[in-house]
């Protein structure tokens, strides 16, 4: 949101929101004689407003300048003591939702969300990121009502989880696009099928299909637009062309992922103007590139001139595809469409160390975005309630973590949106680099950072990360044992702070003691250790001692041990390692 509007009449109010205006720099308190004066210049001057006034007032002021949804700002109104931040207007389009929750966080409130979907946790049609057409409320009370909708794909996109009333049929599209779909019988595949009984329909197509108050039409972003031109072509030229190469194929606009041409029309005007009046990006590549896409239509004329024998064509099919239009031409310009199969998101979700305050905000939106979470068993326990009804969970237990990796990583190439969770970061001795070792371009990958078990420790040891340190599994499962120990005896060489991850099991329980050994061979006895066992879990446990005194039966596997370097000391029971510089008074 680009300026948040804050409208107080109360001293307590005006407090209230000047927590707000600290925290974001979008925010200012808008003022005028009235509260009411004040109220209407933020619904008119702001993309979001935040009232601390009462409901029934901010609706009577507000109700004659609603105009419509997707254009009307956010309302959120706070009560005088700032008890709950209620989701006014806009919840979904205007993105009032979430910023209740952001006010709340703030303020110390309950957020209260009023939007039928957000209340019981599924997603609303008209918030998955896609162009949305037809009955969106009508379809969406037949899901919150249970009843049977027939969900109808043109191929499998990563959408989030639907309720079991949601029945999803994949019906592929012809290899041409055809003119536009009709109703076909009940029960029958393709963009056009009907369910058995009343009809509610969810249709996920490119294709033009027919509209009625039972059925919504998903716009995926499948269509890439090859365009070619002539130096100077006008816009108006190239987007009359582009609007009706995609009306005689029967296909929707809003599924443009993009225009598509070669770098030497980077910077022509008509159609950069064009790819912002269909408010998509445009691509462009080196002819080098283009040259080697195979096209039906090659050109020796457009090589000499461009250095390929295919702009639109080669542009438009560029990183695979099927051609449905090919090559159209004005008497300036070329279009050519081809349709991409989906992308799977893959997002690999670090929890943090456990306790549900240090789990981020983004990681909780991912495991709300997946349709399938992937995760060692107690980790998946840890987030059940955040899953979307008919989340698909694939849980395993201890050991089978590249079984998992690769699990989610087929579940992602089939074009699922996929959540693979682990502790702590997922980079960080987790499932990121097994999964990634196999996800391939056929999946987009989203990293979600979290808080290692590690940092997690430091934090309750006092700062013994102050300067320069070092994480080293001692787990030999990986990694053989001489090469463990050169690095333990570089770290304590170097004296770095050292992070010991798997310290110590039932089967593996000399090679910490090796390790303490080799790092008392380097730095003075009595340099701390700290140990931490659960960090921020049940039976979370702090033991402070030091190389000479640390007793390596008290260590685990729930356990990361922290070992000093020869500047670190214990300074009123908390270990701290100086950033290289002397405390002065």
């Amino acid at each position: 949101m680009t300026t948040i509007g804050l409208v107080a009449a109360t001293a307590a109010g005006r407090r209230h929101a000047g927590t707000l205006a600290a925290a974001w720099p979008s925010a200012r308190l808008v003022e005028a004689e009235t509260a009411a004066d004040a109220l209407r210049a933020a619904w008119t001057g702001c993309d979001a407003v935040v009232a601390f006034l009462a409901t029934g007032a901010v609706v009577r002021i507000l109700a004659p300048l609603l105009g419509d949804k997707r254009t009307d700002p956010a309302v959120v109104v706070v009560d005088e003591a700032a008890r709950h931040a209620v989701a006014l207007l806009g919840g979904h389009a205007g993105g009032a939702n979430a910023l209740a929750a952001d006010v709340a966080a703030l303020l110390d409130a309950r957020p209260v969300v009023t939007t039928a979907t957000d209340a019981v946790g599924l997603p609303g049609l008209d918030t998955l990121g896609w162009p949305v057409e037809g009955a969106v409320p009508a379809v969406s009370r037949a899901i919150l009502d249970g009843e049977p909708v027939l969900l109808v794909a043109d191929a499998t996109w990563p959408l989030p989880a639907l309720p079991p009333n949601v029945h999803v049929r994949t019906a592929p599209p012809p290899a041409d696009a055809g003119p536009p779909v009709t109703d076909g019988p009940p029960g029958a595949d393709g963009p056009g099928a009907q369910a058995d009984g009343p009809g509610w329909r969810i249709l996920v197509t490119d294709r033009v299909v027919p509209l009625d108050d039972r059925t919504v039409v998903l716009r995926p972003p499948s269509l890439v637009a090859g365009i070619g031109s002539s130096r100077g072509v006008p816009a108006a030229e190239v987007t009359g062309l582009l609007r009706r190469v995609l009306a005689d194929a029967g296909l929707s606009p809003a599924s443009l992922r993009c225009l598509a041409s070669v770098d030497l029309k980077a910077d022509e005007a008509g159609i950069r103007a064009t790819a912002e009046a269909y408010r998509v990006p445009l691509e462009t590549w080196p002819a080098a590139e283009l040259a080697a896409v195979d096209v039906p239509h090659p050109s020796e004329v457009v090589r000499a001139v461009v250095g390929t024998p295919s702009v639109a064509e080669a542009a438009a099919l560029r990183g695979g595809g099927a051609l449905l239009v090919p090559k159209t031409a004005s008497a300036m310009a070329t279009v050519a469409v081809a349709r991409h199969a989906p992308r799977g998101r893959l997002a690999l979700v670090g929890l943090g160390p456990g306790a549900a305050d240090l789990r981020t905000p983004r990681a909780v939106a991912e495991l709300r975005r997946a349709a399938v979470v992937v995760g060692l068993d107690q980790y998946v326990d840890q987030v059940r309630d955040l899953l979307r009804p008919g989340t698909r969970v694939l849980a395993s237990g201890l050991g089978a973590e590249e079984e998992r990796a690769r699990a989610a990583v087929a579940e992602a190439t089939t074009g699922h949106a996929v959540a693979l969770v682990g502790s702590g970061d997922a980079g960080v001795y987790a499932m990121a680099s097994p999964a990634l070792e196999g996800a391939d371009e056929r999946i987009d990958v989203v990293g979600v950072p979290g808080v290692t078990a590690g940092l997690a420790a430091s934090a309750l040891l006092g700062a013994p990360l102050g300067h320069d340190h070092v994480y080293l599994s001692l787990s030999d499962l990986h990694t053989p044992w001489p090469v463990i120990e050169r690095r333990v005896a570089a770290a304590a060489e170097a004296d770095f702070v050292a992070l010991l991850y798997n310290p110590r099991s039932r089967s593996r329980d000399w090679q910490l003691g090796a390790a303490l050994r080799t790092f008392a061979a380097h730095r003075p006895e009595h340099t701390p250790v700290g140990v931490v066992r659960n960090a921020s879990r049940t039976g979370e446990r702090v033991h402070l001692a030091t190389l000479a005194t640390l007793d390596p039966a008290l260590v685990d596997m729930y356990s990361v041990v922290v070992v000093g370097s020869s500047q670190t000391r214990i300074v009123a029971g908390r270990m701290v390692t100086p950033r290289g510089y002397r405390w002065r008074a």
